[in-house]
């Protein structure tokens, strides 16, 4: 569903050579996300599809941020007055979390802490945004709700694997998920009273 709403957002910025109502600042924050979580692509084999997904994730992720920052006409249609979130403000306090509640004091294992505190806020840029500008076209709105909905599933697998896994415990990682999840509560309501009635989603101010 994450990899569904990257290409959601390639196909966006793509064909309409526009990437207008997107936030750099969350494409940065997810592209540091990915950096962060997989550099162990290079010490810890587990197989050639884990392998591959990681690649995919870096790779479109990359992609993103270089056509929002490097390509000449892409680039003219950020919304840089509007997307100001100061994003220190979110990932000072999840490097400090990192170090204080990291299962092993290794430079992967702090990296992979920080890639989760930092996931579960790197939508509130985006978020934050959408409400400035309050214009919404579809394929930005789809892209929010499925990575939302990605974010639904993993709570319900969390729950399936606590009842059938005897020793599945990931307190932090169970945390910054409900968290995402509510950061997005409000954009479902919205986007959902817009799909039943057939208009345009806006976000309240």
């Amino acid at each position: 569903m994450h990899l569904l709403s990257i290409v959601v957002l390639l196909l966006k910025i793509t064909a309409t050579n526009s990437c207008r109502g997107i936030s750099l600042k969350t494409q940065e924050l997810y592209l540091a996300v990915f950096v962060t979580r997989y550099l162990d692509l290079f010490t810890n084999f587990v197989s050639l599809y884990n392998t591959v997904m990681k690649m995919v994730f870096l790779g479109t992720s990359g992609a993103i941020v270089y056509f929002m920052r490097g390509h000449r006409a892409i680039r003219l249609t950020y919304d840089k007055d509007q997307d100001t979130f100061r994003y220190q403000f979110l990932v000072i306090p999840c490097a400090v979390l990192a170090v204080l509640t990291t299962h092993k004091y290794t430079p992967l294992e702090v990296l992979w802490t920080l890639s989760i505190y930092l996931e579960s806020v790197a939508i509130l840029p985006q978020l934050v945004l959408l409400q400035r500008t309050n214009n919404i076209d579809n394929l930005t709105g789809n892209y929010v709700a499925l990575l939302g909905t990605y974010r639904g599933l993993y709570i319900i697998n969390w729950i399936y694997r606590y009842f059938t896994e005897r020793h599945y415990r990931q307190w932090v990682v169970w945390i910054c998920g409900v968290v995402q999840t509510g950061l997005y509560a409000d954009f479902f309501y919205y986007y959902y009273r817009a799909w039943m009635n057939n208009v345009r989603l806006s976000l309240p101010a």
